[in-house]
């Protein structure tokens, strides 16, 4: 009698951390017009089908990578802020982490395609968006009062104070990660401490 072929096994997939890292890598070392379904398939051993039964779509994706993306940095931007330092050195620390590292930055590469697709999203996506944004203005909200409340910044309206930073910062952190030429990243934090010292610091400096 003829011995019946053992089951193939299956291969299994990796974890979904390991995926969203892995497009993460892929946006960073060859841009994100490299990202295909079938591209990320290959790079983790799994079919585009299968990625699709995950994921649902690519728009599904970027969101997941910028979601996990967005965990990493909110992780270091606790760090950062809760750190023993004076409130001002800690804003610096906020606003060096939130600004582009330079052209391409894969972080606000996606991030620039996510707000370009969210025309079309649907309430769950646009709500995901809403609390990556509102976390970082939330904990610059909370730093500005602290600082506020020590003396060290004047008396301002900690979350209008926030929002216009953060529209400062948003502006000129496009003009970095698309590589418009005369705004380099040096040249944007230097503007941004120009902003902070004649309108929130205490001392003027």
């Amino acid at each position: 009698m003829s011995t019946p072929p053992s089951p193939r096994r299956r291969t299994p997939a990796p974890p979904r951390e390991d995926v969203l890292a892995a497009a993460m890598d892929m946006i960073a070392e060859r841009g994100l017009e490299k990202l295909t379904m079938a591209a990320l398939g290959r790079e983790v051993g799994m079919s585009s089908g299968h990625l699709l039964y995950y994921f649902r779509s690519k728009d599904e994706l970027l969101l997941r990578t910028l979601e996990w993306s967005e965990g990493r940095l909110g992780a270091e931007r606790g760090r950062l802020l809760t750190r023993s330092a004076p409130a001002r050195d800690r804003l610096a620390a906020y606003v060096d982490l939130y600004v582009p590292d330079g052209h391409r930055d894969p972080h606000w590469t996606l991030w620039l395609e996510v707000w370009n697709r969210s025309q079309n999203a649907d309430d769950d996506a646009r709500a995901r968006q809403a609390a990556i944004e509102g976390a970082w203005h939330r904990d610059l909200v909370a730093l500005v009062a602290e600082g506020i409340s020590r003396g060290e910044f004047r008396a301002v309206d900690a979350d209008r104070f926030a929002a216009r930073l953060r529209a400062l910062l948003d502006g000129f952190s496009i003009h970095v990660a698309i590589g418009l030429r005369g705004t380099g990243r040096e040249q944007v934090l230097a503007h941004v401490r120009e902003f902070v010292a004649g309108t929130l610091l205490a001392d003027g400096s």
